[in-house]
């Protein structure tokens, strides 16, 4: 004789999945923080390097639109990979993920030196959009007392 197994609704309906089990919590579970990725810490840094640019140059970046994606879609004639793409007619700056992290020569590889790698990518970026040098973007973040 063949049984089957009667299935209960359930109290809470969407409480559990469709095999069963309760949702899944985080792995690293209630007492923890949640882990960051590399692509979170990229993303985090070109957002807040942007808002800090918009910030100084509010009518210039207004409608600038800033996008992060992974590699470019094709490779320059010299064989080189672009770091990021600058689209002027439609306000938009474009970083590539994996050539800026993967082809960078740090002499240190840090927190902190990443963030900087990031943040000049974002700088010389803006840069080109403005037609200006990336040293005049934030003249008194550089100058130390």
């Amino acid at each position: 004789m063949v049984r089957s197994r009667g299935v209960r609704p359930s109290a809470r309906p969407g409480w559990r999945d469709r095999h069963g089990r309760g949702i899944r919590s985080s792995v690293t579970g209630p007492h923890l923080p949640p882990l960051t990725t590399r692509l979170d810490v990229f993303d985090m840094t070109v957002a807040s390097t942007a808002e800090y640019l918009k910030d100084m140059w509010p009518d210039e970046l207004a409608s600038v639109s800033f996008e992060v994606a992974g590699l470019p879609s094709e490779i320059r004639p010299g064989g080189g990979i672009d770091r990021w793409r600058v689209s002027v007619p439609e306000r938009r700056v474009t970083l590539y993920r994996l050539p800026i992290e993967r082809l960078a020569r740090l002499h240190r590889h840090d927190e902190m030196h990443r963030r900087m790698l990031i943040e000049s990518c974002v700088f010389r970026a803006v840069a080109e959009l403005l037609g200006k040098d990336p040293w005049d973007l934030a003249p008194e973040r550089f100058r130390h007392l």
